[in-house]
């Protein structure tokens, strides 16, 4: 899986004439794409909606709140997915964060595209696997309405633990860091964008357009 580095220059706001980050951040890419090995996993479940949210079937699992209502409204099935960097990335990230902080910075950048990337590779394995359906919007615990709270069941429900070693920490922030979960809802029908803004971007946390006040379409 290959780190999409035109994506992280741009979380980073690297302009095109800045080519010394542009090398640093493509020779930290070749550097991790070499030790690491991202892996994810996922499961589907039907579903059926009540008063209380939408219930996985199976899973033991309701996903409360106006937003899951509104993103899985058409939806006869939903898909838990799970994907991770590892233990390895974090390793390295403290390695470098002691050694040269301009790289740690950039890694971390790289680490998240990277991460997005590989939820990206796994939805396409999972229109694969359903053809015919169609794919809502990824979102996430913690996005509108849908609690952070729900990370340790999701991560049970999908034994994330046992299988990549993705634990959730008493915030609910996942470990290793370079982790994601994301929920995806299947169709029969098309599925316009619901979900659109910062509540709802992976990156919001440390968008730097958002800290001047900005949006990344500006």
């Amino acid at each position: 899986m290959k780190i999409p580095v035109e994506e992280a220059l741009r979380y980073m706001r690297v302009p095109k004439s800045d080519e010394a980050t542009r090398r640093l951040a493509e020779e930290t890419a070749a550097m991790l794409e070499k030790q690491l090995h991202p892996r994810f996993l996922w499961r589907a479940f039907p579903v059926r909606q009540d008063g209380e949210g939408i219930l996985l079937e199976g899973a033991g699992l309701r996903l409360p709140g106006n937003l899951a209502a509104k993103m899985l409204s058409d939806c006869d099935t939903v898909v838990l997915l799970v994907c991770t960097l590892g233990a390895g990335f974090d390793r390295m990230l403290k390695e470098w964060e002691a050694r040269d902080m301009a790289r740690a910075a950039v890694m971390d950048f790289c680490g998240s595209a990277w991460a997005e990337s590989v939820c990206d590779e796994a939805e396409a394995e999972i229109r694969s696997r359903f053809p015919g359906k169609y794919c809502t919007d990824r979102f996430s615990p913690g996005y509108g309405d849908l609690p952070l709270s729900l990370q340790a069941d999701f991560l049970r429900v999908l034994d994330a633990g046992r299988k990549l070693g993705i634990t959730a920490n008493e915030s609910f922030l996942l470990l290793p860091c370079k982790s994601v979960t994301a929920i995806v809802g299947l169709s029969d029908r098309p599925q316009g964008a619901k979900i659109r803004g910062c509540a709802y971007c992976a990156m919001r946390e440390e968008c730097a357009y958002r800290k001047d006040g900005k949006f990344c379409g500006d």
